[in-house]
């Protein structure tokens, strides 16, 4: 305590100076003022910066946040526009009787999933999303991001799913070209991870470099409509009648982040439609 006292004793003058500063710069600024405003505008210039700051640090943390917003937001817009395309093709079909219009769908609905492992060099690329059964994650259903298909899952835990990627020889998927009623079949030969094959469409059918390929529809996982990528030019006959189109995805597989997996209420009842028992008691009656 003494060495305190004789601290504040040796430095006395300066303390006494400080204290002078101090007061005459609040009775300049109080008294003043010119003074009075050169030191508030300073002063919420300091702040400003402070806070800006402090929002951009909050920001940041919220980032996750607002990103699972925007990407539910897309997925709802892209559910829509592809919609109201088939609406329209259905309006086309259907005038002019067009009361009965409904949507197309309505079945449909999505989760968003985060990428946990990704591999687009293998042979047979996997994917796996920090999503499962406990968020109503099933075999069989489509996962798209927000520039187009990634792939279908077929593992499915608890809390993760792997998902077979558009990048593996074994995923098939059928597609069309954006206003033309002929399909085919998409899959990836290996290789670069930009570009697949859609093979088996009709030799006569009418095409050009740039038009967009779309899912057919013709499945419980894809609904109609969905982008796949753009063609870039032919890529061999298969034979006389069937013609074979490079086509360039739009997904960018190596940058893989966040994904929605389509989830379809009518999935069941159409695989159930599908095993026609007609067929079932047909072979029985073939058998000897």
């Amino acid at each position: 305590m003494k060495n305190l006292l004789d601290f504040f004793v040796k430095h006395s003058a300066w303390f006494v100076l400080m204290l002078y500063l101090i007061l005459s710069c609040v009775l300049l600024v109080n008294n003043n003022p010119y003074q009075q405003s050169v030191y508030l505008t300073s002063a919420n210039a300091v702040c400003a910066k402070v806070y800006e700051g402090m929002s951009s640090i909050t920001d940041y943390f919220h980032l996750k946040g607002i990103n699972n917003d925007l990407q539910e937001r897309n997925a709802l817009l892209e559910m829509e526009l592809v919609d109201l395309r088939a609406q329209i093709n259905d309006l086309k079909m259907q005038l002019p009787d067009t009361a009965k219009i409904q949507p197309v769908l309505q079945h449909f609905d999505f989760v968003v999933a985060h990428v946990i492992s990704n591999s687009i060099s293998q042979p047979n690329n996997y994917i796996t999303i920090n999503r499962g059964s406990a968020d109503g994650i099933k075999p069989e259903m489509g996962v798209v991001d927000q520039t187009g298909v990634v792939g279908v899952v077929n593992v499915v835990g608890p809390h993760s799913a792997r998902i077979i990627s558009l990048l593996n020889p074994d995923m098939r998927l059928s597609c069309k070209l954006r206003d033309s009623e002929y399909f085919g079949s998409m899959v990836w030969e290996g290789g670069d991870s930009r570009y697949a094959i859609l093979e088996e469409l009709p030799k006569h059918m009418h095409y050009e470099v740039g038009d967009t390929v779309v899912t057919s529809g013709f499945s419980t996982v894809f609904p109609e409509g969905i982008i796949v990528g753009t063609v870039e030019g032919r890529a061999r006959n298969l034979s006389d009648s069937f013609v074979s189109l490079k086509v360039r995805l739009t997904t960018n597989f190596s940058q893989l982040g966040t994904v929605r997996v389509i989830t379809n209420d009518m999935a069941e009842e159409l695989k159930k439609l599908e095993q026609n028992p007609l067929d079932s008691a047909r072979r029985k009656e073939e058998k000897p």
